[in-house]
């Protein structure tokens, strides 16, 4: 077997299975869903106590907040 190594990640000369599929879905569903909960809230948040430029700024912030909480294993990483 023939491992090839791109942007750090080894990955081998296989084609997924149907049983990773249904895994995979569920992490990118997983992923959206944390990043668009915490964008909203942030941008409710800035909306009802400073208004249309605190709705974008936090909305920015809890986007930001949302991509961290929706892979552990990077916030780990900028940790150590």
């Amino acid at each position: 077997m023939q491992v090839d190594v791109y942007a750090g990640v080894a990955m081998a000369d296989e084609k997924p299975t149907n049983s990773g599929r249904p895994v995979s879905a569920l992490k990118v569903v997983w992923s959206v869903s944390i990043v668009l909960a915490a964008t909203a809230i942030g941008a409710h948040y800035g909306w009802d106590n400073h208004g249309f430029v605190g709705a974008l700024a936090l909305g920015f912030v809890g986007f930001v907040g949302g991509c961290f909480l929706s892979s552990p294993s990077l916030l780990l990483q900028l940790l150590s």
